[in-house]
């Protein structure tokens, strides 16, 4: 499968369609945003900032970028990879974004597996083409997802206001993130598709009963869809990872919203374990636009 950038960007400031030229993407207004020497683009206005460097610090993407590196989500990668390119239409395009894309893992991932299809795949009416987009809010985590992965467009963004046009998107990636919706909807064309993971009830259970004094009950799944999807059968994923070493354990802590919510106390109690087996307990969501 080849794999392609995504080319329908949206003005963050006016909606109008971005062409990309001379080095930087322009809309027909006359805004201009430049394109990095590393192959990224800023579309997050001023305004849209909730601090000076909003999202993941450095520090916070390097953390994330050992971890995943290390292979202990690759299995949720790979059913997240499976279940974007199920339904590829042969000889077409499917333009997929992943919203929150951090260091770019899941992307990457996914482009490895479309590369690794088989020539009889690929006879079947010809190779289909994967474009992919990978929008965060983190300028450092776009940047470390631009040096490693060339065959992708990489926007410093935010899902509130994503800068891309209406009805572009064959599928949209929400993994750990907090989804927004309506743009959601906006973004994809009748019958692409949302797929989100989301923690089950024992995801990390291990460290959370070391970081909390207690677990809050976990919450009750709800099954309505929300406002202009419907819904597909969802897909759970379980299995147990081995942490050896202090630096993999802080690591994760770093990467999930754990380091901020624990106390003083709890980050000491993570911070002096050597090892730690841990549950990864996801659901893997899928949802139709209508």
């Amino acid at each position: 499968m080849n794999t392609t950038s995504f080319e329908a960007l949206a003005c963050p400031l006016d909606g109008d369609p971005l062409e990309r030229r001379d080095g930087a993407w322009r809309c027909a207004a006359g805004h201009s945003f430049d394109i990095a020497r590393q192959g990224y683009v800023h579309l997050l206005p001023v305004q849209n900032k909730r601090s000076r460097d909003p999202g993941d610090s450095k520090e916070m993407v390097a953390a994330r970028r050992r971890f995943l590196e290390a292979g202990h989500y690759r299995p949720i990668a790979e059913a997240v990879g499976r279940a974007v390119l199920a339904e590829t239409p042969a000889g077409g395009t499917l333009s997929c974004l992943d919203a929150g894309c951090g260091e770019g893992f899941y992307l990457r991932t996914l482009r490895e597996l479309a590369s690794a299809a088989t020539e009889s795949e690929k006879a079947q009416g010809g190779a289909a083409t994967l474009s992919l987009l990978g929008v965060d809010i983190s300028k450092w985590a776009v940047l470390a997802a631009a040096k490693r992965e060339k065959a992708a467009t990489w926007v410093v963004g935010t899902n509130a206001h994503l800068p891309v046009q209406a009805q572009s998107l064959d599928r949209v990636l929400c993994l750990f993130g907090f989804p927004v919706y309506p743009e959601f909807a906006r973004v994809l064309k009748p019958g692409g598709e949302l797929l989100m993971v989301e923690a089950g009830p024992d995801h990390l259970r291990e460290l959370r009963e070391i970081i909390y004094p207690s677990l809050k009950p976990p919450r009750e799944d709800d099954e309505a869809a929300p406002e202009g999807f419907t819904r597909r059968p969802a897909e759970a994923l379980r299995y147990s990872i081995e942490l050896e070493g202090a630096e993999p354990i802080a690591d994760l802590l770093a990467m999930t919203p754990h380091l901020h919510r624990a106390s003083a106390e709890g980050r000491e109690r993570a911070a002096a374990l050597t090892s730690l087996t841990l549950t990864v307990d996801v659901r893997l969501t899928r949802l139709v636009r209508e």
